[in-house]
């Protein structure tokens, strides 16, 4: 799965690598971007690719009640074209999620140990998002990412890894003119990635900061016993 990643790109670097035209309003950089919070994605607009936020839980626009559906934050592609919550989505409206890395968690020494995914460069995760409509008249885009089975050093640490698109692919995987979604997941892949331990403080939501990329220093070697003097008997 991908349920939680990371966004240190300067806003003009999102700028130039997605080729966005509308104006972007300064944000800084984001250590633990975890799921229900607003996330930066770039999608398909009228006069060319736009930069916005959307709620990282997606909702299809048929849904009545949110309380009572279940957490979607992720889409698995081996069935999205077939399932009813994602099947429209992707076919229409497919989007990016720029990234630096993501983490994924591994038991180590009886604990869960979160590691950061880095590919050398700006990634893409792929995504599709839909517009939901409350009874009040209010509309909140929201977005799920995709993911498939985990390969590399991935598989190392879980079953599942996020999808993303590569540069060249850009344009097709944006483009809602292509409403093929089975043919669209072509344009997504599995990235390959290097892996290295990062702060257990990255579990809590609420943590923010460069820091957490940080290992957590190592426990201190537990003292040696001190023993009770002996009077010596020699």
């Amino acid at each position: 799965m991908c349920g939680r990643y990371n966004l240190t790109l300067p806003p003009e670097a999102i700028r130039q690598i997605f080729a966005v035209v509308n104006e972007i309003e300064p944000f800084p950089p984001r250590y633990n971007i975890a799921p229900t919070q607003p996330v930066h994605v770039v999608r398909a607009g009228p006069h060319g690719r736009e930069l916005t936020l959307m709620r990282w839980a997606f909702m299809p626009s048929w849904v009545k009640d949110p309380a009572k559906f279940p957490l979607l934050i992720n889409a698995r592609a081996e069935t999205a074209a077939e399932k009813p919550a994602f099947r429209n989505a992707l076919r229409r409206r497919r989007v990016l999620l720029p990234a630096t890395g993501y983490y994924e968690w591994k038991r180590e020494d009886g604990r869960k140990v979160p590691f950061l995914f880095e590919a050398g460069h700006p990634i893409a995760l792929a995504g599709v998002y839909e517009t939901w409509h409350g009874p009040n008249g209010e509309e909140v885009d929201t977005v799920a990412i995709l993911t498939a089975e985990a390969t590399g050093t991935a598989a190392d640490y879980h079953t599942r890894m996020p999808l993303t698109v590569a540069g060249p692919r850009f344009e097709e995987w944006l483009d809602p003119a292509n409403d093929d979604g089975q043919k669209a997941l072509a344009w997504a892949d599995r990235g390959d990635y290097t892996a290295r331990p990062v702060s257990v403080r990255l579990s809590n939501a609420r943590n923010e900061g460069a820091g957490l990329l940080m290992p957590d220093p190592a426990a201190p070697p537990e003292p040696a016993p001190v023993m009770d003097e002996q009077p010596s008997l020699f």
